[in-house]
């Protein structure tokens, strides 16, 4: 039981280290590979209280340890590569999507003009505005027109009680979530349902062949070239998984829907490494597209709520049976199980909820409601975190047989971080940004499909198999929907 007297499993005495053995020991990994990593630690970290570097460098180095497992199974001698993960550089990849640019200009930024912290009746709530129709349901919600702006939304919201409003946004499938403590989150049946574990991994199917796909041959120049990968996502979490995977080499099929805002201030550094597609499943000759490339994958990734592309027929079990062996990968906001399986989030919404946003601001001491992690580091977290149970599943498909599926939620990841434990009172909130000064030799510059991009290189190193991206960005749906 952690000191605050919560169910909470305690692992504030972890180091980076302790992170990787915990969790690669856990997803039923080889710890001879462990002998292959190199952390290069030199005392970077983020200006809060939340050991939120701790996370990066541990989440990256798993996600090449594991990708370097998989090419160790093609490799006449079986050796693991041997893997460094800069600290600093690690952090930064943590903000990537501050770091991107195209033709000298930054990505704008995100949200919307009604989103962020709002004072209720009795606390407050958060409202997530990145995508129109969830700016425009908050409106229309609170009985206000398209036109109305955060004074009008601020006056209204005062009206509701948080959780009352939250109730509300939910089921009318919207994100405003209610600002809670550690302790009301903690009485809430959902939050026993959030597995302790970050990456939830299981067998469900026997049937398939043992070994990696013979497109997977000896001597290629990255751990995943040949490797297929069909991924389905949207704005962080799940695109980083589809990007890390793209970065070790693989073919990165990414599907977005025609019907469904974008978000180009994130999207064109996301796709970087993959080809883009556009499908409809509501349509049945694209749905029947969907079902020829899932037969011809070896990973199909899902960014979505747990049982929304299951209704449309491309549930686990579902693929899993059109082909056997595949590695069906899941992203979601609150896991698969408990009240709040189904609904949706982002990470500024589960920091929001699960207490985070009030504990940063009760150790920053200034007053504050809330404060805001300096980092998307649930987001980033899950994404690396779903590479590597996808590349662990990858390995125990290849050694046991089977069809695997994988399971992130930002609320687990959460957890996770809670239990490495927080820095005492202002303690942690001296660091300078990571990005101050970062190293040029960090960056590369190529031709888009949009301009000439400035984009940050991936922070792990394989030796002899360095991560890279092959492809650049370029519009949705500009590929053919089609493997290599």
């Amino acid at each position: 039981m952690a000191p605050n007297g919560t169910t909470q499993p305690d692992r504030t005495h972890f180091q980076t280290s302790d992170n990787i053995s915990h969790i690669w020991t856990g997803l039923g990994l080889p710890n001879s590979a462990l002998a292959s990593l190199n952390l290069q630690d030199d005392g970077t970290d983020y200006a809060s209280s939340y050991k939120i570097a701790d996370l990066a460098q541990s989440s990256i180095a798993l996600s090449a340890l594991s990708a370097s497992l998989v090419d160790s199974l093609r490799q006449p001698s079986g050796a693991v590569k041997r893997i460094k993960a800069p600290r600093r550089h690690a952090c930064l990849e943590f903000q990537t999507e501050r770091l991107f640019s195209i033709d000298g200009d930054p990505s704008p930024s995100a949200w919307g003009p009604i989103g962020g912290l709002h004072a209720t009746a009795d606390g407050h709530v958060r409202i997530h505005d990145v995508f129109p129709h969830h700016r425009n349901g908050a409106l229309r919600l609170l009985g206000l027109d398209e036109k109305a702006n955060r004074a009008d939304v601020a006056e209204k919201v005062k009206g509701w009680k948080k959780v009352e409003l939250e109730e509300a946004a939910c089921e009318k499938k919207l994100v405003i979530y209610a600002l809670r403590s550690y302790a009301e989150w903690d009485a809430l049946p959902h939050s026993a349902q959030v597995s302790d574990f970050p990456i939830l991994l299981r067998k469900i199917g026997e049937h398939g062949p043992k070994g990696l796909s013979p497109r997977m041959k000896p001597g290629a120049d990255r751990c995943l070239r040949g490797l297929r990968v069909l991924e389905l996502s949207r704005v962080i979490a799940a695109p980083t998984a589809g990007k890390t995977l793209a970065a070790h080499g693989a073919d990165v099929l990414w599907v977005t829907s025609p019907n469904l805002p974008d978000l180009p201030h994130l999207d064109r550094n996301l796709s970087r490494g993959k080809r883009t597609i556009q499908l409809d499943l509501h349509d049945s000759k694209d749905v029947e597209k969907m079902r020829e490339l899932v037969k011809e994958c070896d990973v199909f990734i899902q960014g979505y709520r747990p049982q929304s592309l299951a209704a449309k027929g491309f549930s686990a079990a579902e693929l899993a049976a059109l082909r056997p062996g595949l590695i069906y990968a899941n992203l979601s906001a609150f896991g698969p199980t408990g009240p709040w399986s189904d609904r949706r989030g982002f990470d500024s919404l589960v920091q929001t909820c699960t207490g985070m946003n009030v504990s940063e601001a009760e150790h920053f001491g200034e007053d504050e409601a809330a404060r805001v992690m300096p980092a998307q580091a649930l987001d980033y977290g899950g994404g690396f975190l779903l590479a590597t149970g996808i590349c662990a599943a990858l390995y125990r498909q290849a050694t046991e047989g089977g069809s695997w599926e994988v399971h992130v939620s930002l609320a687990a990841v959460s957890k996770y971080l809670r239990s490495l434990g927080q820095r005492p009172g202002k303690t942690g909130f001296g660091h300078i940004d990571p990005a101050d000064d970062a190293p040029g030799a960090w960056f590369e510059e190529r031709e888009s499909g949009f301009g000439r991009c400035r984009g940050l290189k991936h922070a792990a190193d394989v030796e002899g198999a360095t991560p890279g991206w092959d492809i650049m960005p370029k519009p949705l749906g500009s590929d053919e929907p089609r493997w290599l």
